[in-house]
């Protein structure tokens, strides 16, 4: 078995047929297909179940695919270990919950860009629950989320507070106190998400009850809110994202606490410079939030 083959197996799987996986390689077809067939007939079962020109992971594959990642993983941190006075490179795969990618990241990501050109960046959204288990596979090497994570593979740095923000139209009028919020539809993500949770606490505290539907994106949010059919809970990054485009105004309320966020990695891989340089950027650039 050869590093080469596990490459090609996981790029077969990423780009989800042979011919994209070999233009992403820069090698010609029939070289990734003999390859695969080399290494199923060392490990003695089938990787992917072919239908007609078309590949499918077999539940095997599955299986391997996660040592595939972790053996790729250990490999590109040895080559990174050998060399730890060198500038940052290579590839870096964050992720982050949909808040911190619209309200916090756009100017540090563009910043870490131009401190560390040669570092390729791959950057992706998702749900906190998903982040974490991709982190814990390999497939992310760091993710931001808006929970304080116990696990076994994971080390986690808090990064900032979130201050929360109610947002309404101008015309759903003055919104003061939370007993203002009766007869309001209010948008949130769907459950699971932090923010939402901090909203259903303090209404049950103060013995409001609301409608809440849940809209997992927050440009629907902003739609829905600036047309006056309700109001929402948005981060205050998020928020002064939203302002910029007018419709709405904000309230803030003194017991809505701010919201920890914190950036998350696997404790077993101990040598990623990209990652590391990338997690003090977080920290510098938040240290006053």
């Amino acid at each position: 078995m050869e590093l080469s083959q596990l490459a090609m197996f996981k790029a077969v799987v990423d780009q989800g047929s042979i011919v994209r996986a070999s233009e992403l390689l820069h090698c010609v077809p029939s070289n990734i297909t003999n390859r695969i067939k080399i290494l199923e007939n060392e490990l003695g079962v089938s990787l992917f179940i072919r239908k007609g020109r078309g590949l499918v992971v077999s539940p095997s594959g599955r299986l391997f695919l996660s040592y595939a990642n972790k053996i790729l993983s250990l490999c590109q941190e040895s080559q990174r270990a050998l060399d730890p006075a060198a500038a940052p490179s290579g590839d870096l795969r964050i992720g982050a919950i949909e808040s911190s990618a619209t309200g916090r990241l756009p100017k540090l990501l563009s910043k870490y860009h131009c401190l560390y050109p040669s570092v390729q960046m791959q950057f992706s959204t998702g749900e906190w629950s998903q982040l974490l288990k991709d982190v814990v596979d390999y497939k992310l090497d760091g993710a931001i989320v808006a929970v304080g994570v116990e696990h076994a593979d994971i080390e986690s740095a808090e990064i900032y507070k979130e201050e929360l923000v109610l947002i309404a139209s101008p015309i759903a009028g003055t919104i003061r106190e939370p007993q203002d919020l009766r007869g309001f539809d209010i948008f949130m993500w769907p459950e699971g998400c932090p923010y939402r949770k901090t909203l259903v606490n303090w209404l049950d505290h103060h013995k409001v009850s609301s409608s809440i539907i849940s809209i997992a994106s927050y440009g629907t949010i902003l739609g829905c809110v600036s047309s006056g059919a309700g109001v929402s809970l948005v981060p205050r990054g998020v928020f002064e994202q939203f302002r910029l485009i007018g419709g709405i105004c904000g309230q803030v309320f003194s017991d809505l606490l701010p919201v920890q966020n914190y950036f998350i990695w696997n404790r077993h891989v101990e040598f990623h410079r990209a990652k590391d340089k990338f997690a003090e950027l977080l920290k510098e650039e938040f240290k006053d939030i």
